[in-house]
């Protein structure tokens, strides 16, 4: 177990990490008792920042001793960082490094620790595998500093995104270094704030100045905002140089150009790895000053308690509304006949102060003037803003001409040039830009837009119908709610002119934009398209008019019914249970089984992802079922269902349970059938049941056969669409009648995922896995795209249905407690160890009689229980955990979607060794601190246990022994309870499960 740190040194990136005492390197006497190995902490980010990227930092002097411990080619080094300690040493992080509670008074104290410094490349790789992780490998866990520096790279990355960078030198110590640098402001500077203000202290709590533990701890630490800043540019630098933002500066800068004075070498600096540039000092320091001058143009204006606003004003138009005009002219915008951008002041304190720079330089309004400037003269602050903004348009600096300039008229291109790129300069140099509302999206905004018109056929039944159905459509092309004809767009194209006056509203105008809808008009006017190309349009996907908006599809007749049915603007029927089913389904799992039944219908993939408990395997059950009964001998076809091996048998218990009649087939093990026979066997029954690891194993068997569906439980298991087994879903389920994703990981939380999931539900409906990741995975993850992710939201909500046990219309049709059983394959290991223990028990059963027979039968059922729980456990050999015990494998799966969803769980076991071994695995696997409380467990330190698990921010899971934990305990913040292995009296199971609040 590792919990890795993060530290930032000048802008530089520095890991370390905590491992339990008895893990850590032998310390010396001002060495931290957590600290790793050199050995551990690489092995740790081995996969992240391999050696060779990950150079060695400064040595201090006082780590001197310690060097000579590392064999040379390890290149590591130790830095002094600053602890919360008490008399007994430092204070861990985490409860899973060391639970103890800590004696007074608790003090900062330095400690020697071993470093590995990441180089800005490979920093970016590192931090970008860390965003949103609690761990990066079983053991590995992302600390809270590490995962700050995580939440910066996005930062960082998203100023890049936006072009919000400028080119800067950097003097170190006798050199000059070109630089990319973070231009923070306005929105952003607020961002910067806050996150510097969430930064935790070990960040900036190391240093590579020597320190030892006797020395009093005496360090001045740099600010967070300091800190920031300069991890901030060093990351901005770096993702400029790589080519990160598209159209960047550094695309170009340098080329074809000699490179002989000072200021070509900065050029070519900024460029090159090596930032470093050569020439004359004098030269450098020159260029240097000049640059700093140009940045003051640019820098932030609002330090002070004015801003200066700048106010695009609409011209007059024949027919315009007298009443507007008149309101326009008492909210101070004086009616002109062209365009105008009016200057005016702001009070930075109250923003409802505003007056004209007219009245400004007039004099008028003085007693509101010296309101407004609190002190300050709102003539100077004028003169010097004006100055400022001067350098970013080329129409302020010609108003500048005038002695006492108020603002300047444009015409339409001007106007149009002042929205789409001046106001974006001033905004971002923090001046006040007041654009019209149809513009900014407070008003109607009104573009030209295509949209299809689907022409309903005939219906002759219901039966039959299909995606692959052709059905003809118009295209039409509007501005808003206008329908244009041809005549329109070509008067509207010999205008040339990119804002227009249309019928009582202002638009934007595109050249490109209006060419295309003539040629799209003229060419392809009536068109075709599968009902499967329409569903994906009227959803939002369309590259057939990618050059023009496309406003969606409207249709008539039953394709209207079917769009709304399927984007939920109608209900569609809901229907009864299968005849063969046994048991009584819920309101919201008939409606989720006839919402399963809907989409089958079209051949519609759906991701099913009904929070843990909901009964999502009923659901896909009477869906079998129901089309089993619904079908002729001749048409049946089976269904092919992939799940984990550790619930094939719980599928095999839960079919017989509800669906008794349902021939169901179980296709595992060494004995399972690899040949022709199986595909006549499968053909036979309803339900074929496999697992994971044979998915890509019998990949050839099972494309032989005709699947009336694929189906695949715990979804999640195909995230990586690159893996094979994801590869395999997709090719088995291309030829299939349905294909359905079952999870009760919530899909929303995980946007990197979803492309897998979705390609497999419904192949082609994100694009490819490049167009996926530059239209919605990096504008959500890096830019918190909102637009993006309604789009996304639009394109796949059709086909995700999620609810959750808290859910009002959910909540009701739920009993107090809901219980089941799982079943769970034992492994090889477990199987082999169990006819073991049967054959040795059955021996001393037979030569035993009396009280000792009875012994004997209880001796072998507990070590059965053993063997079942893990392997580990039986042999007590404190051997490997991971991938050995069925039962353990899938207490891991539904503790991730209880966890996913912020549940917390109790867990019950009655070997306090198993407890252990749980706990073990949990924390390795989640990275989150495990309580235990077992029959050994202090009093003071049960209640306390019992306080935090209680806490708001507490841990979310709790292992307990039965003996210990299952009474007398208030432990209602736990919403979910396992019982890991079974006790002898139920009575004492339900006892145990009281213990926690009950829905």
């Amino acid at each position: 177990m590792i919990v890795l740190h993060a530290g930032i040194i000048e802008g530089r990136l520095l890991l370390c990490g905590e491992t339990p005492r008895g893990e850590a390197a032998s310390p010396t006497s001002d060495a931290s008792p957590f600290d790793p190995t050199v050995e551990i902490l690489r092995a740790a980010i081995a996969n992240f920042a391999p050696d060779d990227e990950a150079p060695p930092i400064r040595k201090s002097k006082s780590a001197k001793a310690r060097q000579k411990k590392l064999s040379p080619d390890q290149q590591a080094s130790a830095a002094t960082i600053f602890l919360p300690s008490d008399e007994s040493g430092p204070i861990a992080s985490s409860g899973l490094i060391e639970d103890r509670v800590p004696v007074s008074p608790i003090k900062l104290r330095p400690w020697l620790v071993n470093t590995i410094e990441v180089t800005a490349k490979k920093a970016v790789e590192f931090l970008a595998a860390c965003i949103g992780q609690t761990t990066l490998s079983p053991g590995v866990v992302v600390g809270n500093s590490l995962a700050f520096c995580a939440d910066a790279l996005r930062f960082a990355a998203s100023l890049v995104a936006r072009q919000r960078f400028l080119p800067a030198i950097e003097r170190l110590d006798d050199q000059y270094l070109a630089r990319w640098q973070p231009v923070i402001a306005g929105a952003d500077a607020d961002r910067f704030a806050k996150l510097a203000g969430s930064m935790p202290g070990a960040c900036r709590a190391m240093t590579l100045s020597p320190a030892t533990k006797g020395k009093k701890a005496a360090v001045d630490f740099p600010a967070a905002t300091t800190v920031l800043r300069q991890f901030t540019t060093l990351i901005v630098d770096e993702l400029v140089r790589s080519g990160a933002a598209q159209g960047q500066p550094s695309e170009y800068v340098g080329r074809g150009i000699p490179q002989s004075s000072v200021h070509d070498q900065w050029l070519k600096a900024l460029r090159n790895g090596d930032a470093v540039i050569k020439g004359d000092a004098n030269e450098l320091a020159k260029l240097t000053d000049q640059l700093g001058e140009w940045k003051r143009r640019v820098a932030l204006t609002s330090s002070g308690p004015l801003r200066l606003c700048f106010r695009l004003e609409e011209p007059i138009k024949p027919g315009d509304d007298p009443d507007q005009i008149e309101r326009r002219s008492e909210a101070g915008i004086v009616p002109r006949s062209d365009w105008y951008v009016r200057y005016l002041v702001q009070s930075v304190a109250d923003p409802s102060l505003v007056i004209p720079l007219d009245d400004v330089w007039s004099g008028k309004g003085k007693a509101k003037q010296k309101l407004l400037g609190g002190g300050a003269s709102p003539t100077d602050y004028a003169l010097g803003a004006l100055g400022q903004a001067a350098g970013l348009a080329p129409t302020i600096e010609q108003s500048l001409k005038t002695p006492t300039p108020g603002g300047f008229a444009l015409d339409a291109a001007g106007a149009h040039e002042f929205l789409t790129s001046t106001a974006w300069l001033l905004e971002q140099s923090d001046f006040k830009v007041m654009l019209p509302a149809w513009w900014t999206g407070k008003g109607t905004k009104s573009r030209l837009a295509v949209r299809a018109k689907v022409k309903s056929p005939k219906m002759q039944s219901t039966t039959g119908l299909t995606l692959d159905r052709i059905v003809d459509f118009n295209w039409e092309v509007a501005l808003g709610d206008e329908k244009l004809t041809l005549a329109d767009l070509q008067r509207l194209a010999a205008m040339k002119s990119p804002l227009v006056h249309l019928r009582g509203q202002w638009v934007e105008l595109n050249t490109e934009e209006l060419e295309a809808a003539i040629a799209l008009w003229k060419k392809k006017k009536a068109g075709s398209a599968s009902l499967r190309q329409i569903v994906e349009m009227a959803l939002g996907k369309n590259e057939e008019v990618a050059q023009l908006e496309f406003a969606g599809v409207t249709a008539e007749g039953w394709v209207a019914e079917f769009l709304d049915k399927l984007q939920g603007q109608a209900g569609f029927e809901q229907l009864g249970p299968p005849a063969g089913l046994r048991g009584t389904m819920r309101p919201y799992q008939l409606r989720g089984y006839s919402w399963l039944s809907f989409l089958q219908q079209w051949g519609l993939g759906a991701c099913l992802a009904d929070d843990m408990g909901l009964g999502k395997t009923l659901q896909t059950l009477a869906l079998i079922g129901r089309l089993w009964e619904g079908a002729s001998a001749e048409d049946r076809r089976p269904t092919l269902l992939i799940c984990p091996t550790s619930v094939t048998g719980n599928w095999k218990k839960e079919s017989e349970k509800f669906v008794p009649g349902l021939p169901v087939m179980v296709h595992h093990g060494t004995e399972r059938k690899k040949d022709a026979s199986f595909i006549a066997e499968a053909k036979t029954h309803a339900l074929v049941i496999s697992s994971y690891p044979l998915l890509f194993r019998d990949l050839e068997l099972f494309q032989q056969c005709t699947w009336g569906g694929v189906i695949l439980d715990e979804a999640q298991n195909i995230k990586n669409p690159q893996a094979k087994q994801a590869k395999a879903a997709r090719t088995i389920a291309a030829e299939a009648g349905y294909r359905i994703a079952l999870t009760g990981t919530p899909v929303e939380n995980h946007i990197g995922d979803l492309w897998s999931v979705m390609e497999f539900a419904n192949p082609g409906i994100l694009g490819t896995e490049k167009e996926f990741k530059k239209k919605f995975f990096v504008p959500i993850q890096t830019n918190a795209d909102q637009e993006a992710a309604q789009r996304l939201k639009k394109l796949t909500g059709p086909f995700v249905l999620r609810r959750l046990k808290t859910d009002k219309s959910i909540i009701s049709d739920l009993p107090d407690k809901l219980e089941m059983k799982v079943y769970c394959n034992l492994t090889k290991e477990q199987a082999s160890l169990y006819e073991a223990v049967v054959q040795e028990g059955l021996k001393k059963i037979d030569s035993a009689d009396g009280i000792g027979r009875k012994g004997a039968v209880l001796a072998m059922l507990s070590k059965l229980k053993q063997v079942c729980n893990h392997p580990a456990q039986f042999l007590g050999d404190n051997s490997e955990i991971t991938g050995r015990s069925g039962k353990l494998s899938r207490l891991t799966e539904m503790l991730e979607e209880a966890l996913s969803e912020g549940d917390r769980a109790l867990i019950f076991s009655q070997f306090s060794e198993m407890g252990t071994i749980v706990k073990k695995h949990l924390q390795e696997n989640f990275g989150r601190e495990v309580l235990f409380l077992h029959g050994g467990t202090p009093k003071k330190e049960r209640d306390r246990m019992v306080e935090r698990f209680g806490a708001a921010d507490g841990p979310s899971v709790f292992m307990l022994s039965l003996k210990a934990g299952g009474t007398g305990l208030n432990l209602t913040a736990a919403n979910h309870v396992f019982h890991y292995d079974r006790w002898w009296n139920p009575a004492v199971e339900n006892q145990a499960t009281d213990r926690a609040f009950r829905i």
